[in-house]
């Protein structure tokens, strides 16, 4: 539970017993003031949690990513495969990683970072895994590394077991505020390499995100 929804909480609860111990008390008593006190305090705290929340909401729709090139589709796709960047182009900081996948495919679809530290970062949006639909898929890639450095953009399929792996792990990074990557043998048996393809950075990203 966020801190948000914990102060909308608390909010609301000072406000009931605001309301239900006023009705009791003798107006213009000490109490009452009190109470009208801990009202006034109540609303303040429902009133900034809920604009808090709603600001932190709204972060994802907010954010703004750049496209890279494009390589040219062969129909009818053979494989799962990454179409955006291309191989050795150089991108920014954010990115929106793009692919396609043949008719019935049925397995998630993962993008990992592999920067000079030789740790995984696995790429998520909002539904964690990549977004799949009419034989596209699309991920927003974050990178956060010095201009130029090289990073390996690797696309994997994954079982069931993978995705709640990987999705359970950023949903950690995420509460720790610490992103360390993953081991090699930390990468479940589940997910398959299916394409590689090399980028540098065009910008400095370190401390961006």
């Amino acid at each position: 539970m966020s801190n948000e929804i914990i102060l909308i909480i608390i909010g609301f609860l000072l406000v009931v017993v605001a309301i239900l111990f006023g009705v009791r008390s003798n107006p213009g008593s000490s109490k009452t003031w009190l109470l009208v006190t801990l009202g006034i305090f109540g609303v303040g705290l429902v009133s900034y949690g809920g604009f808090t929340y709603g600001l932190l909401n709204q972060m994802g729709h907010m954010e703004n990513v750049a496209t890279a090139s494009q390589l040219e589709v062969e129909y009818p796709v053979q494989r799962v495969q990454v179409i955006s960047p291309i191989n050795d182009e150089k991108v920014r900081c954010r990115v929106l990683t793009k692919g396609v996948y043949p008719e019935g495919h049925d397995k998630d679809i993962w993008v990992l970072l592999l920067p000079s530290d030789d740790r995984y970062y696995p790429q998520s949006d909002h539904t964690n895994t990549s977004f799949k639909r009419n034989g596209e898929w699309q991920v927003i890639t974050r990178f956060g590394g010095s201009q130029d450095e090289s990073y390996d953009l690797i696309v994997y399929e994954a079982d069931d077991a993978t995705s709640e792996f990987f999705s359970a792990t950023i949903d950690a990074w995420k509460a720790q505020l610490e992103f360390p990557g993953l081991e090699l043998d930390e990468i479940p048996d589940g997910a398959t390499e299916v394409d590689r393809i090399t980028v540098s950075l065009l910008e400095n990203c370190r401390g961006v995100f």
